[in-house]
């Protein structure tokens, strides 16, 4: 799966060493690579384009050929922080897909931020695209980038 990139985002490949009971440090980054059935496989950096955030992109297995609802429903379920998430059918480059709109409380912040992420289903298994950001703000400035990745998504 690919898709364009808005310009100067910068993307990078996530690698994280299996976790390992005699190394506590590898088992908390698999954790946080890890939510509801997805591992994260890269992220896009929004700051060289002037915004705080990321597009990341999280993989399933191959066996794995749940609905993209479902997949995504076990994503946000992962995130304890997560309310007020509306899901919909969607498209991302023509492929059936389903979006999720949803907050998450920002400790530092003191208030709720948006995310918004999709869910498609590959060959090689579930794909979910998700964007965050510092804030709602961020996260508004953001949106481009997000729906130019759902516009130009391709198999392949």
């Amino acid at each position: 799966m690919s898709f364009d990139l808005a310009a100067a985002w910068k993307p990078k490949k996530i690698e994280v060493e299996p976790a390992d009971e005699e190394n506590p440090l590898a088992e908390a980054l698999a954790d946080l690579t890890e939510q509801g059935t997805v591992r994260m496989a890269c992220e896009i950096d929004a700051k060289p384009a002037g915004n705080i955030g990321f597009l990341r992109v999280w993989r399933g297995d191959a066996s794995d050929r749940d609905d993209p609802g479902a997949v995504l429903k076990a994503f946000t379920a992962d995130d304890p922080e997560a309310k007020k998430a509306t899901y919909t059918r969607v498209e991302a480059g023509g492929l059936p897909a389903v979006e999720v709109e949803y907050t998450v409380y920002s400790e530092l912040l003191e208030e709720e931020k948006r995310q918004r992420a999709f869910a498609v289903s590959t060959p090689d298994g579930p794909v979910v695209v998700h964007l965050g950001g510092m804030d709602t703000a961020e996260h508004t400035a953001m949106l481009p980038a997000y729906e130019l990745a759902k516009r130009s998504l391709k198999l392949g």
